[in-house]
Protein backbone atom coordinates (compact mmCIF):
# COMPACT_ATOMS: atom_id res chain seq x y z
CA UNK A 1 0.00 0.00 0.00
CA UNK A 2 1.35 3.48 -0.86
CA UNK A 3 0.38 4.60 2.66
CA UNK A 4 2.88 2.22 4.26
CA UNK A 5 5.60 2.73 1.64
CA UNK A 6 5.40 6.49 2.20
CA UNK A 7 5.58 5.97 5.97
CA UNK A 8 8.76 3.90 5.57
CA UNK A 9 10.24 6.52 3.26
CA UNK A 10 9.46 9.31 5.75
CA UNK A 11 11.11 7.31 8.51
CA UNK A 12 14.30 6.84 6.48
CA UNK A 13 14.23 10.48 5.43
CA UNK A 14 14.64 11.40 9.09
CA UNK A 15 17.75 9.20 9.10
CA UNK A 16 19.17 11.15 6.16
CA UNK A 17 18.34 8.47 3.59
CA UNK A 18 16.27 9.37 0.50
CA UNK A 19 14.24 6.51 -0.97
CA UNK A 20 12.09 6.20 -4.07
CA UNK A 21 8.84 4.20 -3.76
CA UNK A 22 10.35 1.31 -5.72
CA UNK A 23 13.23 1.09 -3.22
CA UNK A 24 10.85 -0.31 -0.57
CA UNK A 25 9.26 -3.76 -0.81
CA UNK A 26 6.80 -4.60 1.97
CA UNK A 27 7.09 -8.18 3.27
CA UNK A 28 5.46 -10.46 5.80
CA UNK A 29 7.90 -9.64 8.58
CA UNK A 30 11.66 -9.47 8.50
CA UNK A 31 11.79 -13.23 7.97
CA UNK A 32 10.17 -13.06 4.54
CA UNK A 33 12.39 -10.11 3.70
CA UNK A 34 15.42 -12.29 4.40
CA UNK A 35 14.01 -15.31 2.57
CA UNK A 36 13.11 -13.38 -0.58
CA UNK A 37 16.52 -11.68 -0.57
CA UNK A 38 18.35 -15.01 -0.34
CA UNK A 39 16.16 -16.56 -3.06
CA UNK A 40 16.89 -13.57 -5.30
CA UNK A 41 20.66 -13.35 -4.97
CA UNK A 42 21.86 -16.90 -4.27
CA UNK A 43 22.39 -19.87 -6.55
CA UNK A 44 23.22 -23.43 -5.51
CA UNK A 45 26.61 -23.62 -3.75
CA UNK A 46 27.11 -19.87 -3.59
CA UNK A 47 28.29 -18.62 -0.21
CA UNK A 48 27.27 -16.02 2.34
CA UNK A 49 29.72 -14.82 4.99
CA UNK A 50 27.97 -14.50 8.37
CA UNK A 51 29.59 -13.62 11.71
CA UNK A 52 28.82 -16.30 14.28
CA UNK A 53 26.98 -16.64 16.59
CA UNK A 54 24.03 -15.56 14.47
CA UNK A 55 20.23 -15.80 14.29
CA UNK A 56 19.70 -19.52 13.49
CA UNK A 57 17.07 -18.91 10.80
CA UNK A 58 19.80 -17.38 8.62
CA UNK A 59 20.77 -21.00 7.98
CA UNK A 60 17.18 -21.78 6.96
CA UNK A 61 16.97 -18.89 4.50
CA UNK A 62 20.40 -19.46 2.93
CA UNK A 63 19.87 -23.20 2.58
CA UNK A 64 16.40 -22.69 1.08
CA UNK A 65 18.11 -20.81 -1.75
CA UNK A 66 20.71 -23.56 -2.17
CA UNK A 67 23.48 -21.47 -0.66
CA UNK A 68 26.03 -22.13 2.04
CA UNK A 69 27.13 -20.15 5.08
CA UNK A 70 30.80 -19.41 5.64
CA UNK A 71 31.07 -18.58 9.31
CA UNK A 72 33.15 -15.60 10.41
CA UNK A 73 34.46 -16.77 13.81
CA UNK A 74 34.18 -14.68 16.96
CA UNK A 75 34.74 -15.49 20.62
CA UNK A 76 33.41 -14.35 24.01
CA UNK A 77 36.87 -13.18 25.07
CA UNK A 78 36.80 -10.57 22.26
CA UNK A 79 33.23 -9.55 23.01
CA UNK A 80 32.02 -11.36 19.84
CA UNK A 81 33.36 -8.53 17.68
CA UNK A 82 33.90 -9.42 14.03
CA UNK A 83 34.80 -6.26 12.10
CA UNK A 84 38.34 -7.26 11.16
CA UNK A 85 39.29 -6.76 7.52
CA UNK A 86 41.77 -9.64 7.22
CA UNK A 87 39.40 -12.13 8.82
CA UNK A 88 36.54 -11.17 6.53
CA UNK A 89 38.58 -11.05 3.32
CA UNK A 90 40.23 -14.40 4.12
CA UNK A 91 36.80 -16.03 3.76
CA UNK A 92 36.00 -14.55 0.34
CA UNK A 93 36.16 -17.04 -2.53
CA UNK A 94 34.98 -17.15 -6.13
CA UNK A 95 31.66 -18.51 -4.80
CA UNK A 96 31.04 -15.70 -2.30
CA UNK A 97 27.89 -13.78 -3.14
CA UNK A 98 27.13 -11.77 0.01
CA UNK A 99 28.03 -10.68 3.52
CA UNK A 100 25.16 -10.87 6.00
CA UNK A 101 25.34 -8.97 9.29
CA UNK A 102 22.93 -8.01 12.08
CA UNK A 103 23.53 -4.55 13.53
CA UNK A 104 22.82 -4.33 16.45
CA UNK A 105 23.46 -8.02 16.83
CA UNK A 106 21.21 -10.93 17.69
CA UNK A 107 22.26 -12.84 19.81
CA UNK A 108 25.32 -10.90 20.96
CA UNK A 109 24.17 -7.28 21.21
CA UNK A 110 27.32 -6.15 19.36
CA UNK A 111 26.98 -2.73 17.70
CA UNK A 112 29.33 -1.63 14.92
CA UNK A 113 30.80 1.84 15.15
CA UNK A 114 31.01 4.15 12.13
CA UNK A 115 34.53 3.07 11.14
CA UNK A 116 33.64 -0.62 11.35
CA UNK A 117 30.55 -0.10 9.22
CA UNK A 118 32.59 1.81 6.66
CA UNK A 119 35.22 -0.93 6.53
CA UNK A 120 32.65 -3.66 5.88
CA UNK A 121 30.95 -1.49 3.27
CA UNK A 122 34.32 -1.01 1.54
CA UNK A 123 34.93 -4.78 1.48
CA UNK A 124 31.53 -5.40 -0.13
CA UNK A 125 32.17 -2.70 -2.72
CA UNK A 126 35.74 -3.85 -3.47
CA UNK A 127 34.71 -7.46 -4.05
CA UNK A 128 31.34 -6.65 -5.67
CA UNK A 129 29.33 -8.50 -3.01
CA UNK A 130 25.86 -7.92 -1.72
CA UNK A 131 25.87 -6.51 1.79
CA UNK A 132 22.72 -7.70 3.56
CA UNK A 133 22.18 -5.69 6.74
CA UNK A 134 19.56 -6.92 9.18
CA UNK A 135 18.84 -3.68 11.07
CA UNK A 136 15.60 -4.56 12.86
CA UNK A 137 17.10 -3.55 16.25
CA UNK A 138 18.46 -0.22 14.97
CA UNK A 139 16.86 1.95 17.67
CA UNK A 140 18.10 -0.25 20.50
CA UNK A 141 21.63 1.16 20.91
CA UNK A 142 22.44 1.90 24.55
CA UNK A 143 25.45 4.15 24.02
CA UNK A 144 24.38 7.45 22.46
CA UNK A 145 27.65 7.63 20.50
CA UNK A 146 26.18 5.09 18.04
CA UNK A 147 23.14 7.24 17.30
CA UNK A 148 20.74 5.32 15.05
CA UNK A 149 23.10 3.25 12.87
CA UNK A 150 22.26 2.30 9.30
CA UNK A 151 24.41 1.24 6.39
CA UNK A 152 22.01 3.11 4.11
CA UNK A 153 23.91 6.32 4.85
CA UNK A 154 26.82 5.07 2.70
CA UNK A 155 25.46 6.08 -0.71
CA UNK A 156 28.46 4.74 -2.63
CA UNK A 157 27.29 1.15 -1.95
CA UNK A 158 23.71 1.59 -3.19
CA UNK A 159 24.18 -1.20 -5.76
CA UNK A 160 25.48 -3.60 -3.10
CA UNK A 161 23.28 -2.81 -0.14
CA UNK A 162 20.16 -4.64 1.04
CA UNK A 163 18.51 -3.47 4.28
CA UNK A 164 16.21 -5.82 6.17
CA UNK A 165 13.68 -4.06 8.39
CA UNK A 166 10.75 -5.03 10.61
CA UNK A 167 7.93 -3.38 12.53
CA UNK A 168 7.66 -6.04 15.23
CA UNK A 169 11.06 -5.47 16.85
CA UNK A 170 11.29 -1.70 16.41
CA UNK A 171 7.89 -0.92 17.90
CA UNK A 172 7.63 -3.86 20.33
CA UNK A 173 4.70 -5.15 18.26
CA UNK A 174 5.64 -8.82 18.25
CA UNK A 175 2.48 -10.06 16.54
CA UNK A 176 2.81 -7.62 13.65
CA UNK A 177 4.15 -9.57 10.67
CA UNK A 178 5.20 -6.53 8.65
CA UNK A 179 8.71 -5.95 7.38
CA UNK A 180 10.45 -4.69 4.28
CA UNK A 181 13.42 -4.99 1.99
CA UNK A 182 15.12 -1.69 1.21
CA UNK A 183 17.45 -1.63 -1.80
CA UNK A 184 18.29 0.70 -4.66
CA UNK A 185 19.59 -2.13 -6.83
CA UNK A 186 17.12 -2.20 -9.74
CA UNK A 187 17.98 -5.72 -10.87
CA UNK A 188 17.43 -7.03 -7.35
CA UNK A 189 14.15 -5.14 -7.11
CA UNK A 190 12.89 -6.94 -10.22
CA UNK A 191 13.98 -10.34 -8.91
CA UNK A 192 12.22 -9.71 -5.60
CA UNK A 193 9.02 -8.73 -7.37
CA UNK A 194 9.03 -11.99 -9.34
CA UNK A 195 9.08 -13.99 -6.11
CA UNK A 196 6.31 -11.78 -4.73
CA UNK A 197 3.99 -13.03 -7.47
CA UNK A 198 3.96 -16.43 -5.74
CA UNK A 199 2.62 -15.28 -2.37
CA UNK A 200 -0.09 -13.06 -0.88
CA UNK A 201 0.66 -9.51 0.26
CA UNK A 202 0.62 -8.43 3.89
CA UNK A 203 -2.97 -7.95 5.13
CA UNK A 204 -4.24 -4.42 4.43
CA UNK A 205 -5.24 -3.76 8.04
CA UNK A 206 -1.73 -4.72 9.20
CA UNK A 207 -0.22 -2.34 6.66
CA UNK A 208 -2.43 0.51 7.89
CA UNK A 209 -1.44 -0.23 11.49
CA UNK A 210 2.25 -0.40 10.60
CA UNK A 211 2.06 2.95 8.79
CA UNK A 212 0.66 4.50 11.98
CA UNK A 213 3.48 2.99 14.05
CA UNK A 214 6.07 4.63 11.79
CA UNK A 215 4.63 8.00 12.81
CA UNK A 216 5.52 7.72 16.52
CA UNK A 217 7.85 10.42 17.81
CA UNK A 218 11.34 10.15 19.26
CA UNK A 219 10.02 10.00 22.83
CA UNK A 220 8.70 6.48 22.22
CA UNK A 221 12.15 5.23 21.28
CA UNK A 222 13.79 7.13 24.13
CA UNK A 223 11.52 5.54 26.72
CA UNK A 224 11.82 2.07 25.18
CA UNK A 225 15.60 2.28 25.09
CA UNK A 226 15.79 3.52 28.67
CA UNK A 227 13.65 0.60 29.86
CA UNK A 228 15.69 -1.99 27.97
CA UNK A 229 18.94 -0.44 29.17
CA UNK A 230 17.80 -0.96 32.80
CA UNK A 231 16.85 -4.55 32.00
CA UNK A 232 20.23 -5.16 30.37
CA UNK A 233 22.07 -3.73 33.36
CA UNK A 234 20.09 -5.95 35.72
CA UNK A 235 20.82 -9.13 33.78
CA UNK A 236 24.51 -8.41 33.21
CA UNK A 237 25.05 -7.40 36.85
CA UNK A 238 23.34 -10.55 38.10
CA UNK A 239 25.22 -12.80 35.67
CA UNK A 240 28.56 -11.34 36.75
CA UNK A 241 27.76 -12.30 40.34
CA UNK A 242 27.57 -15.99 39.38
CA UNK A 243 31.00 -17.68 39.75
CA UNK A 244 32.41 -18.90 36.44
CA UNK A 245 30.06 -16.97 34.14
CA UNK A 246 31.69 -15.04 31.31
CA UNK A 247 29.53 -12.25 29.87
CA UNK A 248 30.17 -9.11 27.82
CA UNK A 249 27.86 -6.14 28.18
CA UNK A 250 25.70 -5.95 25.02
CA UNK A 251 25.54 -2.51 23.43
CA UNK A 252 22.37 -3.05 21.44
CA UNK A 253 19.25 -5.20 20.77
CA UNK A 254 17.80 -7.00 23.81
CA UNK A 255 19.81 -10.19 24.04
CA UNK A 256 22.96 -11.24 25.85
CA UNK A 257 25.26 -14.19 25.19
CA UNK A 258 26.91 -15.72 28.24
CA UNK A 259 29.31 -18.59 28.80
CA UNK A 260 28.15 -20.70 31.75
CA UNK A 261 30.28 -22.98 33.98
CA UNK A 262 28.42 -26.08 32.77
CA UNK A 263 29.43 -28.96 30.51
CA UNK A 264 26.59 -28.57 28.00
CA UNK A 265 24.00 -25.78 27.91
CA UNK A 266 21.37 -27.90 26.15
CA UNK A 267 21.79 -30.71 28.68
CA UNK A 268 21.66 -28.13 31.49
CA UNK A 269 18.46 -26.63 30.07
CA UNK A 270 16.78 -30.03 29.94
CA UNK A 271 17.80 -30.65 33.55
CA UNK A 272 16.40 -27.26 34.59
CA UNK A 273 13.04 -28.16 33.03
CA UNK A 274 12.83 -31.79 34.10
CA UNK A 275 14.72 -32.14 37.41
CA UNK A 276 15.05 -28.72 39.04
CA UNK A 277 12.83 -26.19 40.77
CA UNK A 278 13.34 -23.35 43.21
CA UNK A 279 10.18 -22.65 45.16
CA UNK A 280 8.20 -24.15 42.29
CA UNK A 281 9.94 -22.10 39.57
CA UNK A 282 12.62 -22.65 36.94
CA UNK A 283 14.05 -20.76 33.93
CA UNK A 284 14.47 -21.19 30.20
CA UNK A 285 17.08 -19.79 27.83
CA UNK A 286 18.26 -20.54 24.30
CA UNK A 287 21.26 -22.91 24.24
CA UNK A 288 24.16 -21.35 22.34
CA UNK A 289 25.29 -24.11 19.96
CA UNK A 290 22.50 -23.59 17.36
CA UNK A 291 23.68 -19.98 16.92
CA UNK A 292 26.96 -21.27 15.46
CA UNK A 293 27.82 -22.81 12.11
CA UNK A 294 31.11 -24.23 13.39
CA UNK A 295 30.62 -27.66 15.01
CA UNK A 296 31.51 -27.78 18.71
CA UNK A 297 31.25 -24.04 19.32
CA UNK A 298 28.84 -22.48 21.81
CA UNK A 299 28.28 -25.72 23.70
CA UNK A 300 28.33 -24.04 27.13
CA UNK A 301 26.94 -20.68 25.94
CA UNK A 302 23.38 -19.40 26.21
CA UNK A 303 21.35 -16.54 24.80
CA UNK A 304 19.12 -14.70 27.24
CA UNK A 305 16.45 -12.26 26.06
CA UNK A 306 15.92 -9.54 28.65
CA UNK A 307 12.30 -8.81 27.77
CA UNK A 308 10.78 -9.34 31.24
CA UNK A 309 10.21 -6.64 33.86
CA UNK A 310 12.93 -5.83 36.39
CA UNK A 311 11.66 -7.91 39.30
CA UNK A 312 11.06 -10.92 37.06
CA UNK A 313 14.55 -10.64 35.56
CA UNK A 314 16.15 -10.43 39.00
CA UNK A 315 14.25 -13.51 40.13
CA UNK A 316 15.12 -15.37 36.92
CA UNK A 317 18.84 -14.68 37.36
CA UNK A 318 18.68 -15.82 41.00
CA UNK A 319 17.01 -19.06 39.89
CA UNK A 320 19.69 -19.51 37.21
CA UNK A 321 22.46 -19.02 39.80
CA UNK A 322 20.90 -21.62 42.09
CA UNK A 323 20.36 -23.94 39.16
CA UNK A 324 24.03 -23.74 38.14
CA UNK A 325 25.14 -24.43 41.74
CA UNK A 326 22.98 -27.50 42.10
CA UNK A 327 23.72 -28.78 38.58
CA UNK A 328 27.44 -28.67 39.32
CA UNK A 329 26.89 -30.64 42.54
CA UNK A 330 24.27 -33.12 41.37
CA UNK A 331 25.26 -33.75 37.75
CA UNK A 332 28.77 -32.55 36.87
CA UNK A 333 30.47 -33.98 39.97
CA UNK A 334 28.88 -37.42 39.63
Amino acid sequence: MPLLIDAVRDYYDKLGVKLDPNDVLITTGGSEALLLTCLSILDPYTEVIVPEPYYPNYTTFVHAAGGRIRALPTCPEEGYRYAYRKRIESLITKNTRAILITNPGNPTGVVLDESEMRMIADIAKKHDLFLICDEVYREFCYDDKFGVPTMARFHDIDENLVIIDSVSKRFSACGARVGCVVTKNKELQQALLKFCQSRLAVASIDQVGAAALYSVDHEFFRQSKAEYRCRRDTVVSKLRQIPGVLVEEPMGAFYVMASLPVDDADKFQRWLLESFEDNGETVMFAPGAPFYETPGKGVNEVRIAYVLKQDQLERAMDILAEGIRRYQLEVMEQ
